[in-house]
């Protein structure tokens, strides 16, 4: 499933660019499932330092995924990527039980942010390939994301390493992105 199939889906929007932020801790998979939208090899995925950009165009249409990497020397850089942000895709290590109050600060932080206010919130819960995994209602449970009432928000349970689940958070996004047309 790469980024041309979702551009498909917005085929009646006009001249658009959708910006989207890919935010979560260091180790989350974030790279990986961006490779993977863009149906490119994730066999060699190293730590992202900085940041990575993919951009495809079908048609009148521009998607434009900006992955920050997540360490925590990183973080305090998000802020000077939300500007003009259409969506918010956060990854959580749903192996990485130590990390879910840290993620889950780092994430309730975002959601304050007035230049992120209203924007849709696509959260992976990756890993799930995993046996220890969480799963994304525990994940969901524990982080207190039933409070979320301000913006569209989907807890996806995904693998970027298989791909199960990444279409089906972006199938998701898509529907929101029609609603706000």
């Amino acid at each position: 499933m790469g980024l041309l199939e979702v551009l498909k889906k917005f085929k009646s929007t006009q001249n658009k660019e959708l910006r989207i932020l890919l935010l979560g801790l260091d180790n989350a998979g974030k790279t990986t499932i961006l490779k993977g939208m863009a149906s490119e090899d994730i066999a060699h995925v190293t730590p992202t330092q900085g940041f990575n950009i993919k951009s495809v165009v079908s048609g009148n249409i521009k998607l434009n995924v900006w992955d920050i990497g997540g360490q925590r020397k990183i973080r305090p850089y998000w802020k000077n990527y939300f500007e003009k942000t259409d969506v918010l895709i956060y990854v959580i290590d749903s192996s990485d039980k130590k990390r879910f109050d840290e993620t889950g600060m780092e994430l309730m932080d975002l959601l304050e942010e007035d230049k992120l206010a209203h924007v849709p919130l696509l959260i992976y819960a990756n890993k799930q390939d995993l046996v220890h995994a969480a799963r994304a209602s525990e994940i969901a449970s524990g982080l207190q994301l039933l409070a979320i009432r301000d913006r569209d928000w989907q807890i996806q349970p995904c693998s970027a390493v298989t791909n199960e689940g990444v279409k089906d958070g972006l199938d998701w996004l898509a529907k929101i992105m029609e609603k706000k047309k």
